[in-house]
């Protein structure tokens, strides 16, 4: 029991928000300040801490403190980032391979 609560210093790194809040939810058990309703705000504070920090900067503005709307909206947060990223990745994929296909620079515009 004592590990869980130490082992409570989690962050969401790799993890989707959802996997993160499961872990978060199930280490919420073994630490007795987070199992009570007066706490909410707390755990709110809590989780947000553990976000990545491209999803902490979008939803620590809003300052929700009611813990599932708050898992919502970092899980609404954590998809468009993610699709983002592919998004971007995708286009720089495309790009390099279509860079070779042009004039060859370098050579100076002389004919060898």
């Amino acid at each position: 029991r004592n590990c869980k609560v130490i082992e409570f210093e989690l962050k969401q790194g790799s993890m989707t928000v959802s996997e993160y809040a499961a872990k978060f939810e199930d280490l919420c058990h073994f630490a007795p300040n987070y199992n009570t309703m007066e706490v909410e705000e707390d755990k709110c504070v809590k989780f947000e801490n553990g976000l990545r920090p491209e999803i902490k900067q979008l939803i620590g503005f809003s300052e929700i403190r009611n813990f599932p709307t708050l898992v919502n909206k970092s899980r609404i947060c954590d998809k468009d980032s993610r699709a983002k990223v592919n998004y971007y990745k995708a286009a720089n994929e495309k790009r390099g391979r279509e860079m070779g296909r042009g004039k060859p620079y370098g050579r100076g515009g002389r004919k060898p």
